[in-house]
C-alpha cells in the first residue's frame, strides 16, 4: 500500500475558467445629474448647458463612468447625449445606467473577445468565488459563449463543483 497522495483534481482534466481575469481594471464612477437639475427635479436647458460648459471633464480621464439620474425627474434624451459628447474625449468608457449596468457592459465587451474554439470539447469549471465581484450577467454570458463548444461546464471550484451542462454522447450507429 502506497502512502503517496494523489491529486485527483489535477488529474481530472478539468480546466478552470476564471471570470476575474476578464475584469477591466480601472476606476468606476457615477455621474449623477440630479445635482445639476433645478431642485433636483427639473432640467433647465440654459443652466444645464452652462454646467456642461463649466465642468472640468478631465476629472473623468481614463475612468469608467455610469451616467444616471437618481431623482424622479424627467430628463430629455438630448441631455444625456450632451453628457456623452463632453465625456467622449476623457472617459475610458461610459454607459447610461448604474454601476451594475456599467459592470455588465464592461464584462460583455471583454467576454465578446474570447475565442470559444479554444474551449472545444474541454471540461470546464467556471470559478465561482474570488476577490472581485463578478456580476451574474457575466456568468450568464460566459455560459452562452462556451456551452456550444465545451464538453462539460461546471460551476465552483475543481474540488467542489455544481454540474451545469454536459454534451450528449453521439448516438452509436446500429
Amino acid at each position: 500500500m502506497s502512502d503517496e497522495i494523489i491529486n485527483k483534481v489535477a488529474q481530472s482534466g478539468l480546466v478552470e475558467f476564471n471570470l476575474e481575469e476578464y475584469y477591466p481594471k480601472g476606476e468606476r464612477v457615477v455621474l449623477d445629474i440630479k445635482t445639476h437639475l433645478f431642485q433636483e427635479l427639473l432640467l433647465r436647458e440654459k443652466d444645464f448647458r452652462e454646467f456642461i460648459k463649466q465642468e472640468d471633464w478631465s476629472k473623468y480621464s481614463g475612468k469608467f463612468v455610469a451616467i444616471t439620474c437618481t431623482s424622479d425627474a424627467i430628463v430629455p434624451t438630448w441631455a444625456y447625449m450632451l453628457l456623452s459628447a463632453a465625456l467622449t474625449p476623457f472617459a475610458r468608457k461610459f454607459v447610461f445606467g448604474n454601476l451594475e449596468t456599467l459592470e455588465t457592459v464592461l464584462f460583455a465587451e471583454a467576454l465578446s473577445k474570447i475565442d470559444a474554439e479554444k474551449f472545444r470539447d474541454v471540461r470546464l469549471v467556471i470559478k465561482g468565488c474570488g476577490d472581485i465581484p463578478v456580476p451574474v450577467s457575466a456568468y450568464v454570458e460566459i455560459m452562452r459563449i462556451l456551452r456550444p463548444v465545451a464538453k462539460s461546464i461546471m460551476y465552483g471550484e475543481p474540488c467542489s463543483t455544481v454540474p451545469l451542462y454536459k454534451k450528449e454522447k453521439e448516438k452509436q450507429k446500429e
